[in-house]
Order: structure tokens, then C-alpha cells, then sequence
């Protein structure tokens, strides 16, 4: 991925986990869809929905306490969808290395205020 800016960053807390201190794989989704869907809307100038997800793979695990980057970037745009390749990485609390845990691609589709789709780009 040659965005090297990341869309959002968190950190993982204790109610994010199992019991194990593992987090759940359902939250680092929604924070990727989150972070994919920053990228969306800039891209369409309003407002762009999830309607797919595809080839998630979790990597390894994320603790609670490490610091979660999500970097997304649009390879496709149709006329009114943006496929968005979205990457988790974390980062342990005191370390400057990032390691790859996630990776999916979302579909957006940017849709106007009656919830039809429209054209990508045109408010």
C-alpha cells in the first residue's frame, strides 16, 4: 500500500478483548470499515456506504494496549463505487515498529440524501 498515512489510529482497551487479551476480530473490522469509509467520503463528497467486504485475513492478533493504525486506499473507482484495500497494523506501546494484522477490501457506494447512488464525486 503506497499510502503510508494512516486514515485513523486507536488504541485497544480491555473491553475490545476475550478473555485471553486477544482482540476481537469483529472490532478491528468495524475500526477498518470506519477508517475505509473516512477515505469513501472524502473521494465521493458526501456520503458513500459499506456494501461489501471481501478477503479479510487476520494476520495475527492484536493486545490490549497496542496502538491499531488503519491504512486505506482506493484501487478502484466505478461510477458510483470505490473499492477501498484497507490494512490494520499494530504497534506495541513502547516501540516504533508496526506489524501487519489485517487486511480486507470494502466496496462503497456513494449515495445521495434519498439513499440512491450517485455518481463518485458528485455532492
Amino acid at each position: 500500500m503506497t499510502n503510508r498515512n494512516p486514515a485513523m489510529r486507536v488504541t485497544a482497551m480491555p473491553a475490545d478483548a476475550n478473555a485471553y487479551g486477544d482482540i476481537f476480530g469483529g472490532w478491528l473490522m468495524s475500526l477498518m470499515d470506519s477508517g475505509a469509509g473516512l477515505v469513501a467520503a472524502r473521494r465521493a463528497k458526501g456520503r458513500a456506504v459499506t456494501i461489501a467486504m471481501d478477503g479479510v485475513t487476520f494476520h495475527k492478533p492484536v493486545k490490549v494496549g497496542d496502538e491499531v493504525s488503519v491504512y486505506a486506499e482506493i484501487t478502484k473507482v466505478g461510477t458510483s463505487s470505490m473499492v477501498i484495500a484497507t490494512d490494520a497494523y499494530r504497534r506495541e506501546r513502547h516501540s516504533e515498529e508496526e506489524e501487519l494484522v489485517t487486511s480486507a477490501k470494502f466496496t462503497f457506494v456513494a449515495i445521495d440524501d434519498a439513499g440512491k447512488p450517485r455518481p463518485v464525486g458528485a455532492a
